[in-house]
């Protein structure tokens, strides 16, 4: 009976994860009082869709600038908002009333506003502009609990926040292989962030941008257990404890 225990016991450890590839952010210490060494700003890209308010304390004086609802659309239960907002093409330009074609690409929320004040302060002279990303939205999957899409209304998103609205990785998700990848002016750039070292609150990807994607590897165990690949060397150990407990038990 004490050999039996012993074998199921070896089992079970070599089984098992160690504390370190579980625990995020180990070394979390060395980052204390460390000061916050990059501020975020989401960068308006092609093919954004962004929301612009115009106002004034004259009304009358900003209506030829501000984009109205079709009426035919307003009626209908299909009518999707977005339609309304500013689509950013392939140039980079948004199309305001009266004004024509503005350069808003590569340029951060507070730059185009000011270029968009700019354009219209020689019609309006106390004209006050908005401008929001209606499309901000990052996608998480891969071994979390939540996979989707998910739309951030203040357009500022970590990482760790992310995987949070995804409900955290699984028990079969690689805590060192989260993969990003992220489009920059019609490429794609990669990187893998790994949760368990803290060193990652200094990268560049710690903030994600609109269309942001989130992958999740899972663990070599998780991947078999979903049923894609055989499990061949717990089966062979399920098989040898078997047969030991059988040859000890005949004796």
């Amino acid at each position: 009976m004490r050999k039996i225990l012993l074998l199921a016991t070896i089992f079970l450890v070599c089984s098992c994860a160690t504390k370190r590839d579980i625990i995020y952010f180990q070394n979390i210490d060395e980052l204390n009082e460390t000061g916050i060494s990059q501020s975020f700003e989401p960068i308006i890209e092609a093919n954004d869709i962004l929301y612009i308010t115009i106002s004034s304390l004259n009304p009358d004086v900003i209506l030829p600038f501000i984009k109205t609802p079709n009426p035919s659309n307003t009626g209908n239960n299909n009518f999707n908002p977005g339609l309304q907002g500013y689509l950013v093409n392939v140039e980079g330009n948004i199309i305001l009333n009266v004004i024509g074609e503005i350069q808003v690409a590569k340029k951060t929320r507070g730059q185009a506003i000011q270029i968009i004040k700019n354009a219209l302060k020689s019609y309006v002279t106390d004209v006050v502009v908005d401008v929001r990303i209606m499309n901000f939205e990052v996608t998480v999957l891969g071994a979390v609990n939540m996979p989707g899409k998910f739309a951030i209304k203040d357009e500022r998103i970590s990482i760790p926040e992310a995987l949070a609205l995804a409900g955290d990785l699984t028990e079969f998700g690689q805590r060192n292989e989260i993969i990003i990848v992220r489009e920059v002016e019609g490429l794609r750039k990669t990187a893998r962030i790994d949760l368990r070292t803290a060193d990652f609150f200094e990268s560049e990807f710690y903030f994600l941008k609109q269309n942001d994607l989130v992958y999740v590897l899972p663990s070599e165990v998780g991947v078999k257990q979903s049923g894609f690949i055989p499990d061949v060397p717990g089966l062979l150990s399920l098989v040898t404890v078997i047969l030991s407990t059988v040859i000890l038990l005949t004796r």
